[in-house]
């Protein structure tokens, strides 16, 4: 997979060149800011060698705000084909909801701790480069501890709420089964009883899973 990173914390951007060298991928650019890394990019795509993904933190000179964020933006906008994995050191809540039920494929938000958790972090850019998309736990924890008491929330079991915590952070059915240690076809069966519950009926014009997330987060 060819990679872009984009951190203006020159340790963990250096680390992470190493960490992913080592696992063979291939870094095209490692820069500061997000206008290097939207440069970088353009130069990339017009060479025919376009970066599978990017890894953009929030945070960047030259204001420290949300530098990262508005490049990640350009990035979808103009090479939706590019997945888009995005760094925090904290919870941004806003824009954190707007990603989970934007239904957007490629795309990904965790916490900077995440990178020290290895394994973790390179599944989720494994499932961003991919076209997937993966959010962090953390993150949906917090969206979530506001919206747990709203009707017709409440009516959903325990199960169910880890069921539908974790197709939140961007889990197919199998990903589901594997992280809560239950099987694929009980996964299937909460998934439709979500579904049922929130009163989201089959139809082909939009996707379910999406509306049940957005459901969740913005109650």
């Amino acid at each position: 997979m060819r990679v872009m990173l984009a951190d203006d914390n020159i340790l963990l951007r250096q680390g992470m060149v190493l960490l992913l060298e080592e696992e063979g991928q291939e870094v095209l650019a490692a820069v500061g800011d997000g206008d290097s890394l939207v440069a970088a990019v353009r130069t990339a795509v017009a060479t025919g060698e376009a970066p599978d993904l990017v890894v953009v933190d929030v945070r960047m000179p030259p204001t420290h705000t949300d530098e990262g964020l508005r490049a990640a933006l350009t990035i979808r906008t103009e090479w939706p084909e590019v997945g888009v994995l995005v760094l925090s050191q904290y919870v941004e809540k806003a824009y954190a909801t707007q990603l989970i039920t934007s239904g957007q494929e490629g795309f990904g938000y965790l916490l900077k701790d995440r990178v020290m958790r290895v394994e973790e972090f390179l599944e989720a850019m494994d499932r961003v480069g991919a076209g997937g998309v993966a959010f962090d736990p953390d993150v949906v924890r917090q969206l979530l501890a506001r919206t747990t008491h709203t009707d017709p929330l409440s009516t959903l079991t325990p199960r169910e709420h880890e069921v539908l915590a974790t197709m939140a952070e961007g889990h197919n059915n199998r990903g589901i089964a594997k992280k809560l240690f239950i099987s694929q076809s009980a996964v299937e069966k909460h998934v439709y009883a979500i579904f049922d519950k929130l009163a989201l009926d089959d139809d082909p014009t939009y996707n379910r899973r999406s509306l049940a997330i957005a459901k969740y987060l913005t109650n």
